[in-house]
């Protein structure tokens, strides 16, 4: 389905089913450089479960228009006008890596309709190698190979995706690979300089959880646990055996992990 918001065309994945406002809505939210795709092993089974599940493309990202914001709080306040145009009563955020800083920060600003945060692959601070910062302007794709080889964990590296013949870095490499130039080297640099992480976790009053990867040495769990602390009444749950892209290399453990936190924060009379 496609929305308008802030004079931008935007794409967002529903597998086919629209949005009820009378359904309870989650709104899946991508990392730098990627698209509404990555997160096609979890959204299938809340869209068939009564929710509303939707995976976003972010402005300038896939299949949105419109120009990039080049801060994580522009890009929150851009979420913010997307979740008003939706116009439901209240969403569930889940956010992975870049995408775990914009909705964090989204839901320490706006807390109004907010009614969960579920952050993966996030830390407080997530700076970026100047060298990486410098491959992501391209041409090339070593910025892409430098993401994947640090992002995925021992799984990935050896195989093991959920679908039968599909290569997990091999899907990440050729996403990434669209995005090198002014999209990913304005994503990373927005991750790079975004230093509120702490502060807007004080500032969360919605239930929340934070899922890292064991291997994850983009975001390390420890920092992830970090964060869970700084959040009131915050979960941690440690992934094992994945690394900062757990929603493709373990994409079981990740939706287990979402499903008991939506049925513990008590935003769902239908899910799962």
């Amino acid at each position: 389905m496609e929305l308008t918001v802030e004079g931008g065309p935007v794409f967002l994945a529903d597998h086919g089913k629209g949005v009820d406002p009378a359904r309870p809505t989650i709104l899946f939210v991508h990392g730098a450089g990627m698209d509404h795709s990555v997160w096609s092993l979890q959204t299938r089974h809340f869209a068939y479960r009564g929710w509303n599940a939707l995976a976003l493309d972010l402005p300038g990202h896939g299949r949105s228009a419109g120009e990039l914001r080049h801060s994580i709080t522009a890009l929150a306040e851009w979420l913010w006008s997307l979740v008003k145009a939706l116009d439901v009563p209240a969403v569930t955020l889940v956010g992975h890596s870049m995408g775990a800083l914009i909705g964090l920060e989204l839901s320490a600003r706006r807390r109004r309709k907010i009614a969960g945060l579920a952050l993966l692959g996030a830390a407080a601070r997530m700076p970026v190698h100047a060298d990486l910062l410098a491959a992501a302007a391209g041409p090339g794709a070593r910025a892409a190979l430098l993401i994947c080889d640090w992002g995925f964990g021992p799984r990935g590296h050896l195989g093991g995706h959920k679908a039968p013949g599909s290569w997990m870095m091999g899907h990440a490499m050729r996403l990434l690979e669209r995005s090198v130039g002014p999209v990913l080297q304005t994503d990373l640099t927005a991750c790079n300089a975004y230093e509120d992480g702490l502060e807007a976790a004080a500032k969360v009053r919605c239930p929340s959880l934070v899922l890292a990867g064991e291997f994850d040495r983009m975001a390390p769990a420890r920092q992830g646990a970090r964060l869970a602390e700084a959040i009131k009444g915050a979960r941690f749950v440690g992934v094992p055996a994945a690394g900062h892209m757990l929603i493709v290399e373990q994409p079981d453990a990740t939706l287990d992990a979402l499903v008991e936190f939506v049925h513990l924060a008590g935003t769902s009379a239908r899910g799962g």
